[in-house]
């Protein structure tokens, strides 16, 4: 049996906003184990959040690069360990620095990235300049990840949300080359990149949720209606009903338009794609939230002495 800790149930509660005896008893029945707390409290119907929180917990902030011809696009978090550098100067303009070397030297990855030459010094590896700021700065720095966009047909876009705590990188395509810089196209690609920072779709399009996370979905939901009372018959009329509301949460094109509930973000694509002679597509998309993912030490500092405590004796 799994020790159920307080910070436990907080952090479910915090993920589910379920009540916090129901995220004990959750923990309790999954043994500890996050995920499975997470789909019992939304088969019981305790908890209605159909995305995961990620665990936030490290510092450091999220930059982004756009080519002045919107067709190459990136985003990269780059950590730090306190809150207090992470908004200085130093750090930000070293995390630009990095945005803008991966949008024009193409790393595969973060291992190609931090032994490329430096596209502003040769002189230097990425590694070197890892090292550099780690030095002047007086912390631990280090590059999580990135992702780079590029088209030929349409246009990239970045957000930064919140000082650089969430980052949004969004590719769009565009058939009408000469509608390429109408302000309606350029209007309806930010919004959509806003959409997806305040929103936090999985997908695009039902089309690409896994086949398995469909099923998985469809059983909390059948557990939810039987735990209703609901007859197995009508239960499974009522997951279907179900699964197209799950597809609004999940996928950008279902989903609500933030600046108008009226309408869906595919209904704002057709609108805009009429006004300005053109078929939009929206292709992918990124969103990154700083630190989720990673757990950061909690130092309790009652712990602490106690072990040096029993260590001395």
């Amino acid at each position: 049996m799994a020790n159920i800790t307080s910070q436990m149930v907080k952090e479910l509660r915090e993920m589910t906003q379920a009540g916090m005896m129901d995220c004990k008893k959750a923990l309790v029945e999954a043994d500890g184990d996050m995920d499975k707390a997470v789909e019992w409290l939304r088969e019981k119907g305790l908890a209605a959040a159909a995305k995961k929180a990620g665990r936030i917990a490290a510092e450091g902030v999220v930059a982004s690069y756009v080519s002045d011809d919107a067709k190459v696009g990136v985003v990269v978090e780059v950590n730090c360990e306190t809150d207090f550098v992470a908004k200085t100067d130093n750090f930000i303009n070293f995390s630009k620095n990095v945005a803008k070397h991966v949008a024009l030297a193409n790393p595969a990855d973060v291992d190609e990235l931090m032994n490329q030459k430096f596209v502003d010094d040769e002189s230097k590896t990425i590694t070197d300049l890892v090292s550099d700021a780690t030095v002047s700065i007086g912390e631990k720095i280090s590059i999580r990840r990135f992702a780079r966009y590029e088209t030929e047909a349409g246009a990239v876009e970045t957000y930064i949300h919140m000082g650089g705590k969430i980052g949004v990188l969004l590719q769009v395509a565009n058939d009408n080359a000469d509608s390429l810089n109408a302000d309606e196209f350029k209007t309806f690609y930010h919004d959509v990149a806003l959409q997806i920072a305040a929103a936090r779709p999985t997908y695009v399009r039902p089309e690409e949720v896994p086949a398995a996370t469909l099923e998985n979905e469809r059983k909390i939901l059948r557990a939810q209606a039987m735990e209703e009372g609901k007859p197995e018959d009508i239960a499974n009329r009522m997951v279907e009903g179900r699964i197209k509301k799950y597809y609004k949460d999940v996928c950008l094109l279902e989903q609500p338009f933030v600046k108008d509930g009226d309408k869906s973000i595919k209904q704002v694509m057709t609108e805009t794609a009429k006004a300005i002679g053109a078929n939009l597509d929206l292709v992918k998309f990124e969103r990154f939230e700083r630190g989720e993912g990673i757990e950061k030490r909690k130092d309790n500092f009652a712990e602490e002495i106690a072990a040096q405590m029993a260590a001395m004796k």
